[in-house]
């Protein structure tokens, strides 16, 4: 048998047990055909990138699969003929990823990053930005040089106003 990585899209407005029951059916499906579900995650509600069929958000949904192209055809019908589906995606791999996968390792990424309380969200000493002399990002005292230029070094001064541009002679 082939394994597949599956994911499918719900509708936004559709309940956290109706896409479990949703999930249930295609794990059911696979089963029947002779398959097995290795690995289900529920990546939950998620924003997306543009509108689809007038949705912001999606229920996401992980399944690692090993079962036969019978069972995957199937389950794509199935998810084409449901209303709760928005989309799905279903790639044959080598092997299936050990462990939890990207997207869950970015959720508990995130999670431990909040723990620690790090982050812009102005809950430092002397707020966003304030403890530093003369404001903006680089002080009062670049600005009033003529501003800050990086490695290109202080400005050539300006030719007379009133004097022609000189030409070049060839």
């Amino acid at each position: 048998m082939a394994l597949y990585e599956h994911v499918f899209l719900a509708r936004q407005d559709a309940s956290a047990q109706q896409v479990e029951d949703l999930t249930a059916q295609m794990t059911g499906i696979v089963e029947g055909l002779g398959g097995k579900v290795v690995k289900m995650e529920n990546w939950g509600v998620r924003s997306l990138t543009y509108r689809m069929n007038k949705n912001r958000k999606a229920h996401f949904v992980l399944m690692n699969i090993d079962a036969p192209s019978a069972a995957i055809t199937e389950i794509e019908r199935q998810e084409r003929i449901s209303e709760d589906v928005i989309r799905y995606l279903t790639i044959r791999v080598e092997e299936h990823e050990e462990g939890p996968s990207a997207m869950m390792r970015k959720a508990d990424r995130d999670r431990d990053r909040d723990d620690r309380g790090g982050g812009f969200r102005g809950d430092r000493e002397g707020g966003f930005r304030g403890d530093r002399e003369g404001g903006g990002f680089r002080g009062g005292a670049d600005r009033e040089a003529g501003g800050f230029r990086g490695d290109r070094g202080p400005r050539r001064p300006r030719d007379d106003e009133g004097a022609p541009a000189a030409s070049v002679e060839e």
